[in-house]
């Protein structure tokens, strides 16, 4: 592989950042923990519960170290252990009382240093700080998965009603759920009602689709409908990659396409309805500026899940 041309800037950049993070003390985030156990308790708070097995795969570590991580945090009472309903063999990690305000000086801590250190910035500035180290995040765990993404020329962002994006839309959200969460017929039937009436609205200038079409298959979509929220907030929904297609930057593509829309009609926020446990999703919309305001069972999918609302404001607007 060759060396891309910027690459002893952004390993300097990288070094920086540990640094200056206070990655290469003992302890981190103005804490006694040391920076492992300072991000398990931001995953564990993150998810509300972890396996040992779970948080392995999350910071990246070996079974034996989080298991001495654990048991020190268990016994300086940060955790607890307790039987894991799904799987006898395990146990479910979660935060004691004295964890959860551990977390939250924690984040107070760390909030302050981005905001203290980006705060005097524009927020063109700010957005693009975020977006980069968002980029450069989701490639570091794309290289360790195994999964970097090869450039695609074919693949084009296109704008608009496209034939088949009513079918596509719906073939993709039903095939995908039915593998991951085991929705069935009511689920997709709801996509494809949902998307049909919206693109009979789609001649409004506040309402917009997008699809990525390799060559001429629909790869992945997602809209802003700009009219059933009301109040000046823009709703992004039907967002959904073909297998086979994630994790090569598209997704992000279409987010970007689809922020920048809203940003152009002066939305006041964006609002976007998912549920828990689609982790890559959940990064993907974090990282674009989305938070989690809202979780509550629901079953407006056809089947009960922890359904959440992540919200995003419009700098400016």
């Amino acid at each position: 592989m060759s060396i891309l041309p910027d690459t002893a800037q952004i390993r300097n950049s990288s070094r920086r950042i540990v640094r200056e993070l206070g990655f290469m003390r003992p302890t981190l985030a103005g804490t006694n923990l040391a920076p492992s156990s300072v991000h398990a308790l931001i995953e564990i708070g993150r998810n509300d519960t972890l396996t040992a097995a779970e948080l392995c795969a999350v910071l990246d570590l070996e079974k034996s170290s989080v298991s001495r991580m654990v048991r020190k945090l268990v016994l300086s009472g940060e955790l607890i252990e307790q039987p894991n309903g799904q799987d006898a063999r395990s146990k479910v990690l979660s935060l004691t009382s004295k964890g959860h305000n551990t977390l939250a000086a924690i984040n107070a801590f760390a909030d302050d240093v981005v905001s203290s250190a980006l705060g005097s910035h524009s927020a063109a500035v700010q957005e693009k700080v975020r977006d980069g180290l968002a980029a450069y995040a989701d490639a570091l765990e794309q290289r360790r998965a195994g999964k970097v993404p090869q450039s695609s020329p074919a693949i084009s962002i296109q704008s608009g009603y496209q034939p088949g994006i009513i079918g596509r839309c719906a073939e993709m959200h039903g095939c995908y759920y039915a593998r991951t969460n085991s929705f069935g017929h009511f689920f997709e039937g709801k996509v494809a009602t949902g998307i049909a009436e919206f693109s009979g609205r789609l001649e409004r200038p506040v309402n917009q689709i997008w699809a990525a079409v390799d060559v001429e298959k629909i790869v992945g979509t997602v809209a802003i409908d700009g009219e059933d929220l009301g109040n000046n907030v823009a709703h992004l929904r039907w967002f959904i990659m073909e297998d086979g297609y994630r994790g090569a930057g598209i997704g992000r593509q279409l987010l970007n396409k689809a922020i920048s829309f809203c940003i152009e009609q002066r939305f006041s926020e964006i609002q976007l309805w998912t549920f828990k446990g689609l982790d890559a999703a959940r990064r993907l919309y974090e990282a674009h500026g989305f938070v989690l305001v809202e979780e509550e069972p629901g079953g407006q999918w056809g089947k009960e899940v922890l359904e959440q609302r992540f919200v995003r404001k419009i700098v400016g607007a």
